[in-house]
């Protein structure tokens, strides 16, 4: 069954980084949108608003910006290629408080050569948070793109205490 069988439901949370759009069926999340960045998603006319279906997302995310909880435990629905899946998947192994340059994640994903091609499917990430692609930095510790804007990525590493010691100007310029 995809996800597309289900009834699709949405709710918005409020948290520390703006608000949030939660996306996903009676069973699973299929999106996180940062609202007050620069693509936010608006509910599709056939979505049903309902916090109901998030409950155990919202529990987890109060918990991840309380400091509280360092990995997710949800049932996640993402809708991509074999590529960006297996990109997202090797996104979930990099630890809570530590990042990973593009060409790392290249290697772990084992196309040592698609740093671009990581790059892009990590910005496709559907599920950023949870699925933590603000861990993914530049080779030189800069804070490169993030769908939520680098000011969010910033947060969000900030809050993990995983900022790199020292930043370089594009990343320092971006405050």
């Amino acid at each position: 069954m995809t996800p597309t069988d289900h009834t699709r439901y949405w709710h918005i949370l409020e948290s520390p980084v703006g608000p949030l759009l939660l996306g996903g069926d009676d069973e699973r999340l299929t999106r996180i949108d940062f609202q007050d960045g620069p693509r936010p998603l608006r509910p599709g006319a056939h979505w049903h608003r309902a916090a109901g279906p998030f409950a155990a997302a919202i529990e987890q995310l109060a918990q991840y910006f309380a400091g509280q909880r360092r990995r997710f435990d949800l049932p996640l629905a993402p809708t991509g290629t074999p590529f960006q899946l297996r990109v997202w998947e090797a996104l979930c192994a990099i630890p809570y408080g530590e990042t990973l340059s593009y060409g790392d994640l290249a290697r772990r994903v084992g196309n040592p050569r698609a740093s671009r091609a990581v790059g892009l499917a990590n910005g496709a990430n559907p599920l950023p948070i949870v699925v933590p692609c603000h861990r993914v930095i530049g080779a030189n510790g800069a804070l490169t793109g993030f769908g939520g804007g680098v000011p969010i990525k910033r947060a969000l590493l900030a809050l993990e205490g995983a900022l790199p010691a020292e930043l370089p100007y594009a990343a320092t310029a971006a405050r």
